[in-house]
């Protein structure tokens, strides 16, 4: 029988309701802006941190760093999932905000490459840990602070706030960006003036933690901890008893693999596309970015508390339904709207490389320098890629690297290094240096733009683009804080929530843009690292739709 507290209600919200909710969703944004800061600037810090490898690698080894952050996402939830269940909700989550705010502020001090060479990639790195593993115990925190507060009958509402943290702080990231970004001016910003928007941060997080002092413990676990029910081993209940480790997979795999992906395609694919493969302007780009997120945040919201009444688990698998069928029709229409001249000389130049299969390294390497590249092929494959080409392979003789633009056709040379296999020898580089110079040239003369055109950009249209795919966002992700809530018992609740929440989220959907970016430079195809989210996304649609149970109209108190 339910509690009275889990009935059904119409009232409005209490000032200690708004309290909470206000409370536990600002702390959350500050601490994604944290987060968000380093996605947002990766080029820059790449050639900040990464200077010894070349500007393919740099790229894929800031967007690597990023990730890093993402891989101990699941190692922080079970840390500071299991000290929730413990010891309670408040202080756990006030500890994270506390490792996430320092580790920001440090990132706006740290020496680059520059000053103590290869020690500042270890320390940024470093710091990306430490921030991954303070938001491993964030969220598993925070939404089930939120939930226990909230209402029989409007979890899917009071916990879409939550929902609404990841994009508000991502935009306030972008603004704090895009406002040093021009009072600075572009040179001067990408120098030193990156580094403002982190130290900044410090103001944030002193904010926050005298947000979370003033806050009370969540009701269901004191109500828990009074009754002496709470839980001494939440990893082993968690995950050594089939019946819960049932449930945690099937929250992962049937749930939040799917949203990871969406999310991170919607709001982090879609900028980095936009910057480095489109060329606009990375000023522009944030601020139509910024746009969307305004647009579509408020649809976490509507689509949260549509939730409490027709269900969680028809919203997120239309959404993830919605996002597979039209990924590549949404993409390819970003190009030619952001990117027209592009999208124009794809369609009447295209690019094709014959070469011999059994040449060709992999290409998408965070490591890799040019001088491991040595093969017509890969030197081919290397130019193309850090020309943001888009081009087919075709399979040709032994030893052969031809790149055809249009009608133009260009011979790949092979390489080789000096004796101390650090650098290529001079020949080398001259033949290396006029085939990248020939090709450019023949790429500008089909057509291909070195950047967009500011003047040809379709603003609203791509505005419009990108107010969809973050729909698709708010789609999967504002019911999913409740639907995790509501799957598992009060007493485990905080460590068995977490663990698939940051899975998904930091390992399917964090890694997404380096997996992807690394399928394009390997495959040569612009549009081809959407078949990762496609994938993950079908995956998720189909194991949710047979397995997943609704939860509703579960009595979350009931649930000890």
């Amino acid at each position: 029988m339910a509690t009275a507290s889990a009935v059904t209600t119409n009232a409005p919200m209490t000032a200690e309701e708004k309290k909470v909710i206000f409370a536990s969703s600002l702390g959350t944004v500050f601490e994604w802006y944290d987060f968000y800061l380093y996605g947002s600037l990766a080029a820059i810090i790449g050639k900040q941190f990464f200077t010894g490898l070349d500007p393919t690698a740099q790229f894929i080894a800031s967007l690597m760093a990023f990730a890093a952050g993402f891989i101990v996402r699941p190692f922080g939830a079970l840390v500071f999932g299991r000290l929730g269940d413990m010891i309670g909700r408040k202080y756990t989550f006030l500890v994270t905000i506390l490792i996430m705010g320092l580790s920001t502020f440090i990132v706006g001090v740290l020496p680059t490459y520059e000053t103590i060479g290869p020690a500042a990639a270890v320390i940024l790195v470093g710091l990306r840990l430490l921030q991954g593993l303070a938001l491993g115990g964030e969220y598993g925190g925070a939404a089930t602070y939120v939930a226990e507060h909230a209402p029989h009958g409007k979890r899917g509402a009071y916990t879409s706030w939550i929902q609404t943290t990841a994009t508000l702080g991502l935009f306030l990231s972008l603004i704090v960006i895009l406002g040093t970004r021009t009072a600075l001016g572009e040179a001067t910003f990408a120098a030193w003036g990156w580094r403002i928007p982190f130290i900044v941060s410090i103001l944030l997080l002193a904010i926050s933690v005298w947000i979370r002092l003033s806050m009370n413990e969540s009701p269901a676990f004191q109500k828990m901890k009074s009754e002496g029910k709470t839980s001494k081993a939440p990893l082993s209940e968690s995950f050594g008893q089939w019946k819960n480790l049932k449930i945690v997979l099937l929250a992962l795999f049937g749930l939040v693999a799917g949203q990871g992906v969406v999310w991170y395609t919607g709001q982090f694919y879609a900028l980095f596309f936009l910057q480095s493969v489109v060329k606009v302007d990375p000023a522009a780009a944030n601020i139509m970015v910024a746009v969307a997120l305004l647009i579509g945040t408020p649809f976490f919201v509507v689509f949260g508390t549509l939730s409490d009444r027709i269900g969680r688990k028809p919203i997120i698998m239309a959404g993830l339904l919605l996002a597979i069928l039209t990924y590549f029709p949404l993409f390819k229409a970003l190009t030619n709207a952001a990117n027209p001249d592009l999208a124009k000389a794809q369609a009447t130049a295209q690019i094709t490389l014959t070469t011999d299969p059994a040449q060709c390294s992999f290409q998408g390497s965070p490591v890799a320098r040019d001088v491991d590249f040595t093969t017509p092929c890969d030197i081919a494959k290397r130019a193309l890629a850090q020309a943001a080409a888009n081009y087919e392979t075709v399979p040709g003789a032994a030893g052969s690297g031809q790149v055809k633009v249009g009608d133009k056709v260009i011979e790949a040379p092979s390489a080789t290094l000096t004796a101390g296999g650090h650098k290529f020898d001079e020949d080398s580089a001259k033949k290396i240096a006029a085939f990248k110079k020939e090709l450019g040239e023949a790429m500008k003369a089909a057509g291909y733009p070195a950047k967009a055109d500011p003047a040809k950009v379709n603003t609203p249209l791509v505005i419009a683009i990108l107010s969809v795919l973050v729909l698709y966002v708010t789609m999967v992700y504002g019911p999913i804080a409740a639907m995790l809530v509501e799957l598992f018992p009060t007493r485990i609740r905080y460590t068995s929530m977490s663990l698939p929440y940051h899975i998904g989220n930091g390992w399917f959907g964090g890694l997404l843009p380096s997996i992807s970016f690394a399928m394009v430079a390997q495959n040569g195809n612009i549009y081809h690292g959407l078949w990762y989210p496609i994938g993950i996304a079908a995956l998720t649609l189909v194991i949710g739709l047979l397995f997943v149970r609704e939860t509703k109209d579960v009595d979350i108190y009931a649930r000890d």
